[in-house]
């Protein structure tokens, strides 16, 4: 890995994440009361706890609000659920202010074109690895993982050992 993004990823104190194509595999599946259904990853949901669990806060920033969100996000211990906000930098005073951390000290994980505002802002940001062509040219770091399908707790492992917490993390699990 190179030193530029360790250098980065060892800086985060907070982690933003889009939802869609980034925390589910994109798909949104309707009934037939117009009620969504979205597909996590249970991986990713287990990197976003075991971040929190160190320090590492993350509010997830969607332009398409969700009942299917809140529960979720509540099992993974995120720190806040920001929705229907377009464009998606509107959040980003609000959350330098609130975390109190600096522009360089932010993570963002995002997938397509609602999300390049933010990813052209922040200090770390990041692309899924099906993510659009115009986010992977802005991206520091761009995952191995799809979104949905593990991208999500690739980052968190990376900002783990990045900060030399890995080790640690896998000693806790272990006992």
């Amino acid at each position: 890995m190179e030193a530029t993004t360790l250098n980065k990823a060892k800086k985060i104190k907070l982690l933003l994440l889009d939802v869609d194509g980034v925390l589910t595999d994109g798909r949104i599946v309707y009934d037939s009361r117009g009620r969504d259904s979205k597909f996590f990853d249970v991986h990713d949901g287990l990197g976003v706890y075991v971040l929190s669990k160190y320090g590492i806060k993350t509010v997830l920033v969607t332009a398409k609000g969700s009942r299917a969100i809140i529960p979720r996000a509540r099992d993974m211990r995120v720190a806040e659920v920001i929705a229907d906000i377009t464009p998606k930098t509107r959040a980003l005073e609000k959350i330098l202010k609130k975390y109190q951390v600096a522009i360089d000290e932010i993570c963002f994980i995002g997938d397509d074109l609602v999300d390049l505002g933010l990813m052209k802002k922040v200090g770390f940001p990041v692309a899924v690895f099906n993510a659009a062509a115009e986010i992977k040219q802005v991206a520091s770091y761009i995952t191995i993982r799809h979104g949905g399908r593990g991208a999500v707790r690739e980052v968190a492992e990376l900002l783990l050992k990045a900060k030399g917490l890995w080790e640690e993390v896998v000693r806790s699990y272990a006992a």
